[in-house]
């Protein structure tokens, strides 16, 4: 391991312009590749104090060895030189989106003489011209074979296209009208590159213009008696929206944009792309990257995203709506102008149709990457590779069947509560979540919270043991220690965990730790999992256990923390807006708990509450009209009044007054 102060440039050695820099390990090899408009400012930055640096920040500066840059007249040719370099020397600190799956394309191969239509993966090819791509082959398969009716143009292969040429018959296509026939003479090689050039432009965007057409020759051949060719075009329409329902309009002023968005967690970024052409999804495609760069904020993992998409021969299309601008964003914009050869606008949509789009988009990001999460927990040699990780990476006797996770919510000292959530053999246990409302605690103290939340657990689980003397006999569920012979289901806290995992550092590790001491119990282990940086920390250790970024234990971790916070953050929003509403209404005459509670129900929270109008408030069953007129005007009065937005203290996360829907 190096120290940065080895290899430091000497003061005033950098020079201030836009430039590129690559840092180089011992053995010379490219570790990073970056980009600056101002190279003083930015290297100087990586050599500062260690502890100051994001971790994966701190692992790339000590594991190179030098530093060099090049200077560079403006930012675009930073940007293109930074591009070159990364594809050139593959550092392995940079982001690398590896694209999900191998996408088909549409294409027509308009450099041959009679050109044909095919699907087709992998590289382009100069000379032919792509449509999408498309999530599946059979998509361009059904659409192709729509419009072929209406386009007759070529689609065989080239073997099949010569032997029809060779025995002047042509194949089935050309007998059942799919094909107007070029190899055997039916038409031209001019026609048929007129009818290629119609079904080039329908699928270009351009399809009120063929409609239009077929609808005039259509009402042109009717008014001359020829009805058959008539009732053809009639059908040929039918057959073109038929193909225009298989793609969704999404933007009515014929828009020509890439529609970007991100999901991202600690470690690693799912991007996905909607290529909308004419206002309509053309395509769509989703990459999943390994976050190496700890600086990389959300601008520039876009920029990154954008070098790779485009730089590749992508179409640039005249928009690119992303989720957060880079820094350069001007220069950016100015790249892909280049490339398209025309202005290209780089922007984040604010409001309207494409922002409802991009919104779209973001949730297809946040489902891949949890898809791409969740898919080893699929794989049940995956998950027990997992767990002996966390056995051998944590010292554990055994691996742990049964993890359970707290997590602590609360909106500025108030309303605080805590979840449990438990996972076994890897997998969630849901019938085993527990809630926590935690009182007695002034002010935010999460470390307070969770020595409660932990000892509250705990002495149910010893109150059980004592209970049942046999317990420590029970090999099950059907155990007579362990069920509830009232009941006959198993005891809520009679299962002691294979290790217990919190949501923080050190200081709630400890607190946990705490919490079991105080109660005897030394043989459940206790853990932290540090959120921003995603380290383990084990009580009175020092330093953390830092697993690798590819560890399947990791994974586990993760996923079980997530889904710690995920059910805190459901459950503190159900309180909060049921005091809410509660602390609104305690002031309207007539109206007791029981027709709060109506009216919660009936409009499911607040917010739609506040909506009403006096009418639908009176439709709640047991309530008058006076009691409605009380309860809008309470609601008016409270609203008049400014609140800032509810902020979860603990995660940043803006709380809204919508209770999340019933189920988990």
């Amino acid at each position: 391991m190096a120290d940065p102060a080895t290899y430091r440039p000497a003061a005033g050695s950098i020079p201030e312009g836009p430039g590129v820099y690559r840092f180089r390990d011992e053995s010379g090899r490219v570790v990073y590749v970056g980009k600056a408009k101002g190279l003083r400012a930015r290297l100087s930055s990586y050599f500062q104090d260690l502890h100051n640096l994001h971790p994966r920040t701190q692992t790339m500066v000590t594991t190179a060895a030098s530093v060099e840059w090049t200077v560079v007249a403006t930012e675009v040719e930073a940007l293109q030189l930074e591009y070159s370099w990364i594809k050139e020397y593959d550092p392995r600190f940079n982001v690398k989106y590896r694209d999900d799956k191998s996408y088909p394309w549409l294409a027509v191969t308009l450099n041959e003489e009679i050109p044909r239509v095919m699907v087709g993966r992998g590289p382009k090819r100069k000379g032919v011209r792509y449509f999408g791509p498309y999530s599946h082959a059979w998509a361009i398969r059904e659409t192709v074979d729509l419009l072929l009716r209406v386009f007759p143009m070529r689609s065989c292969s080239n073997g099949v296209f010569t032997r029809s040429r060779q025995v002047g018959r042509p194949c089935l296509l050309g007998y059942i009208g799919k094909c107007a026939a070029p190899c055997v003479g039916r038409v031209s090689a001019e026609e048929h590159r007129a009818i290629v050039d119609d079904f080039c432009a329908f699928m270009g965007g351009q399809t009120s213009v063929q409609i239009k057409r077929l609808e005039r020759e259509m009402q042109t051949a009717s008014q001359h008696l020829e009805y058959e060719r008539a009732a053809r075009l009639r059908d040929d329409i039918g057959t073109l929206e038929r193909a225009l329902e298989k793609n969704a309009v999404v933007l009515g002023d014929a828009t020509d944009a890439d529609v970007v968005a991100l999901a991202e967690d600690p470690l690693e970024v799912a991007v996905q792309i909607f290529h909308v052409r004419g206002g309509r999804v053309r395509g769509q495609r989703g990459w999943v990257a390994d976050k190496a760069d700890g600086m990389a904020e959300a601008g520039d993992l876009v920029e990154r995203f954008c070098q790779q998409l485009y730089a590749e021969g992508n179409e640039v299309p005249r928009e690119v709506l992303v989720p957060a601008l880079p820094d350069d964003a001007d220069a950016l914009a100015e790249w892909l102008s280049t490339l398209r050869g025309s202005r290209v606008d780089l922007r984040v949509p604010q409001r309207g149709d494409k922002r409802a789009l991009m919104e779209t988009v973001g949730r297809n990001a946040g489902q891949a990457l949890t898809l791409h999460k969740t898919r080893r927990a699929s794989d049940l040699t995956t998950r027990s590779r997992a767990l002996e990780e966390l056995q051998e990476a944590l010292g554990l006797s055994a691996a742990p069947l049964r993890i359970e996770c707290y997590d602590i919510s609360n909106l500025q000292g108030t309303e605080i509560v805590a979840s449990m959530v438990v996972f076994e053999d890897g997998l969630p246990r849901k019938g085993e979540y527990r809630r926590f409302v935690i009182r007695g605690i002034e002010g935010q103290n999460d470390v307070a919270a969770m020595h409660e939340t932990v000892a509250r657990r705990f002495r149910r689980y010893l109150e059980e043991r004592a209970d049942s003397p046999d317990i420590e006999l029970a090999q099950g569920e059907g155990s007579p220690g362990l069920v509830d012979p009232d009941t006959g289901r198993p005891r809520k806290f009679a299962y002691a965990p294979g290790l217990v995992v919190v949501d923080g550092g050190p200081p709630q590790v400890a607190a946990a730790q705490r919490a079991l001491d105080e109660l005897g119990i030394d043989d459940v282990p206790v853990v932290g999992l540090a959120k921003r940086l995603e380290e383990v920390w084990l009580p009175s250790e020092d330093d953390p256990v830092i697993l690798p970024r590819t560890s399947e234990g990791l994974y586990l971790l993760q996923r079980v923390r997530d889904e710690a916070h995920r059910f805190a953050i459901r459950h503190h929003r159900q309180r909060r807006s049921k005091s809410m509403t509660e602390s609104t209404l305690d002031g309207v005459t007539g109206l007791g708990e029981v027709r709060r509670k109506a009216l919660l129900k009936h409009f499911g929270s607040l917010k739609k509450l506040r909506a009403a109008t006096v009418d639908q408030v009176a439709e709640v069953p047991g309530l008058g009209r006076r009691t409605a007129e009380s309860v809008v005007a309470a609601l008016a009065a409270d609203r008049a009044v400014p609140r800032e937005p509810a902020v979860n203290t603990a995660t940043g996360e803006i709380l809204d007054d919508e209770p999340p829907a019933e189920g988990e």
